[in-house]
């Protein structure tokens, strides 16, 4: 397998390069500039035959077209929405992601964002650390998150463990799921949980809003300014799942203006474009897209990426197949 060509565009895992330099022609598009990016596809066409996809890098008409002989698309993450799957499914391409391994990351990241907020915990720290412990006293009293009630929208794997999670501290828990109500009536893990007909009833009736879902069509904006309206002067929202599931415009107003209570935000819409507005406010805590990022977590994914790959070229049943 050492003359096919793999294109990794974005370096996500140092372990993912070794090991796919030990299998592959590895073609690193990161270590190209910007400006000649497109040359080094176009040089290296003919020879590529997989693509390691990434938040990062779209996998639309444009690049199929300019790589005449891929067939394979092994995404480094659970999400595919930089891929266009339909335009997959109709050349034949394959696609892969990696679901379960990142699950736990995730829905600790959320639960970890949630104490953040409510507790202050960022801006406690930077109080101690400008010394104003000492000079002013006590930091101010904060919220506290045991007992609250957690709405989750999309109650996939991520979903469901947030869910597990906010359990464990006393909280009631809603969701929301496209999939609809009638779901319960299969899936018995899920009647200990009220669900809601919309987004904006389940805000309307939660503390804190975490955002899990994926990111189609259909739920771009799912968080719009009803939702967060709902969610009202006291509530938190919290995206761990993608940028444009919220309406950011409309969130940032929300949160300068006091309409919202606090955000915990690891997406954005625009990445790695954060508004500037949210950099001075204490009840927001920004993180770099690092859902994933612990060492244990992105060897998993690396491990599933190399999985599919090598399956898919000694012509074996994918692992996770999306497409």
């Amino acid at each position: 397998m050492e003359s096919i060509g793999v294109l990794m565009p974005v370096l996500k895992s140092s372990y993912l390069e070794r090991e796919l330099e030990k299998r592959f022609n590895l073609l690193k598009l990161w270590t190209v500039p910007n400006s000649n990016k497109t040359q080094f596809i176009s040089d290296h066409a003919e020879s590529v035959r997989a693509i390691v996809g990434s938040p990062a890098f779209v996998v639309d008409a444009s690049v199929v077209r300019a790589l005449p002989n891929l067939e394979i698309v092994a995404n480094f993450g659970v999400g595919v929405d930089t891929v266009d799957l339909k335009l997959c499914e109709e050349k034949g391409i394959r696609v892969t992601n990696t679901p379960d391994v990142l699950t736990d990351d995730v829905a600790d990241l959320a639960i970890g964002l949630t104490l953040a907020v409510l507790r202050r915990l960022c801006e406690s720290d930077r109080y101690v650390r400008a010394g104003k412990w000492k000079i002013n006293g006590d930091y101010k009293l904060t919220t506290k998150f045991s007992g609250k009630r957690v709405g989750i929208v999309g109650l996939g794997r991520i979903g469901r463990a947030v869910a597990k999670r906010a359990e464990a501290f006393g909280c009631n828990v809603g969701y929301y799921s496209r999939s609809s109500e009638k779901q319960q009536d299969h899936d018995h893990a899920l009647k200990k949980y009220e669900y809601y007909p919309s987004v904006a009833e389940l805000a309307a009736d939660s503390d804190v809003l975490v955002v899990a879902c994926a990111l189609t069509q259909e739920t771009r904006n799912i968080v719009n300014r009803q939702v967060i309206e709902a969610l009202g002067p006291k509530g938190v929202l919290i995206n761990i799942g993608r940028g444009p599931l919220v309406d950011e415009p409309e969130l940032v107003s929300a949160l300068v203006e006091g309409r919202l209570g606090g955000a915990g935000l690891d997406v954005y819409r625009n990445e790695p474009r954060v508004p500037e507005e949210l950099f001075g406010l204490e009840n927001v805590v920004l993180l770099p897209h690092a859902g994933t990022g612990t060492n244990e977590t992105r060897d998993a994914i690396a491990h599933l990426v190399i999985a599919n790959l090598e399956a898919h070229f000694l012509k074996k049943p994918l692992l996770t197949p999306v497409v």
